[in-house]
């Protein structure tokens, strides 16, 4: 007994324990937050006046949320410390309240804060960033020349389709940064009438017209090296694609085989003697392209002779079948609608489907199509096997649910003690039917199969 009341004290002594340091992280957590409140409504004021009231319409709608929950905190705060009397357990309950509100206006805060911190930095720092634009747009403003240079140095050696890439890149560069100094000066003069919102809208846009007229000069330099390398990669793709087209002669000549051996030679007469303009980019785009298609072409060849091509007649075989046991699972569900379920007429639907579908994909009717092209006849024989696959399940369920439909043999049934439902005789004669037909299908497979 004397342990149970130890054990007991001590569970006492280690919840007080534990109420105090939440006490204790629930006047922290207020003190914290509040000071953050205020210093976040001096960074808004900043912002405000730095980027306009748009910019930073998220950061006051936070703040005023928090100072509202804050409010709620700061009242749970001063119940704990009126005159009434508070049980452990209310204690516990708001000082756990007021750390979860404050912990909640800090991440808002810090969320928002971080959103616009990249921007209010920005906006302290534009005196600075005002000079660096305009000397990154002088600095630039001096390799525009050198640009028009390489640009006309290009154009003697390649083709205009070619050089439509980089030819208005110097004119285009030169106008960018007329821009920039114009929006620099721009942002300059409505920082000191102090629209501030007005400034940083020039601002950016001077430092983006600054960074695209950089970009423009820049691919005038990098187009000269990739032209090159373009050129280096077209004459290794000739003397490959020469040497595959001595090759693909002596593959299977399939109709893919021969056409695309016609695209790449196609391809190859193209190409422009020396001494002329050329657009390499493009010339080189189409021979890859008929290297690889032939390419392709030979691996379709060569998987084709690995495997046999089924002759015609074994396709027509096929479809005879699925034909046949089509329409005899169609005549018999046909025959007992009222007695067939679900999975019966759902078998029957998907065969049809497939059937239909066979016909879509030889774009003719399969039973009487003269011509299958040796693509399609493996296809076309696994669809109607499929078919006759379908309705030969959709037949066995029929069966079943006809079988299961029909009254059985007893003094009690249709008929009386005769047995069946007209008396007397047997009482198979739907399974004996059934079982022939499905017989008849079964040695029809099978001689269709001798075809295959």
């Amino acid at each position: 007994m004397a342990g149970f009341w130890g054990r007991r004290k001590r569970d006492t002594a280690e919840l007080a324990a534990q109420d105090a340091t939440l006490a204790q992280r629930a006047k922290t957590a207020l003190v914290a937050a509040d000071e953050r409140v205020r210093v976040t409504a001096d960074e808004l004021h900043f912002a405000e006046a730095e980027l306009g009231r748009d910019a930073t319409t998220d950061l006051s709608t936070a703040l005023a949320s928090v100072k509202q929950h804050l409010g709620e905190a700061f009242r749970l705060n001063q119940l704990n410390h009126d005159e009434i009397p508070d049980t452990a357990e209310e204690l516990r309950t708001r000082n756990a309240r007021i750390v979860q509100l404050c912990d909640w206006a800090e991440d808002l805060l810090d969320d928002r804060m971080s959103a616009l911190s990249a921007t209010i930095e920005r906006a302290r720092r534009a005196p600075e960033i005002i000079a660096g634009v305009r000397a990154d747009a002088s600095r630039r403003r001096a390799v525009v020349p050198q640009a028009r240079e390489t640009v006309e140095r290009l154009a003697a050696r390649y083709a205009p389709e070619a050089m439509a890439r980089v030819e208005s890149n110097p004119a285009e560069a030169e106008q960018l940064l007329g821009f920039a100094e114009h929006s620099a000066g721009v942002a300059e003069r409505r920082r000191e009438a102090g629209q501030r919102e007005q400034a940083n809208l020039a601002l950016e846009a001077a430092t983006e017209s600054v960074r695209r007229a950089a970009t423009l000069l820049d691919a005038v330099e990098t187009f000269e090296v990739e032209a090159l390398r373009a050129e280096a990669t077209l004459a290794a793709i000739v003397e490959d694609s020469r040497g595959d087209l001595v090759v693909a002669v002596d593959e299977p000549q399939t109709p893919g085989v021969t056409a695309a051996m016609s695209e790449l030679r196609a391809a190859l007469a193209a190409l422009p003697p020396v001494g002329v303009t050329t657009d390499p980019f493009t010339l080189l785009d189409r021979l890859r392209t008929a290297n690889a298609g032939l390419d392709a072409a030979i691996a379709v060849a060569r998987e084709r002779a690995a495997r046999p091509i089924p002759p015609i007649e074994h396709v027509h075989h096929a479809v005879d079948d699925a034909d046949r046991q089509l329409a005899v699972a169609r005549d018999v569900i046909a025959g007992h609608r009222g007695w067939i379920g679900a999975d019966a007429r759902t078998r029957l639907a998907e065969s049809e489907r497939v059937r239909l579908d066979l016909d879509r994909m030889l774009g003719t009717p399969a039973a009487t199509a003269a011509v299958i092209g040796e693509d399609d006849r493996e296809q076309a024989m696994a669809m109607a096997r499929r078919v006759a696959t379908l309705a030969g399940e959709a037949l066995q369920l029929a069966q079943r649910d006809i079988d299961a439909s029909r009254p059985q043999q007893g003094p009690d049934q249709w008929g009386g003690p005769g047995g069946g439902w007209g008396g007397g005789g047997r009482r198979g004669g739907s399974s004996d039917l059934m079982g022939g037909i499905l017989g008849g299908l079964v040695i029809g497979s099978v001689l269709d199969g001798l075809f295959d």
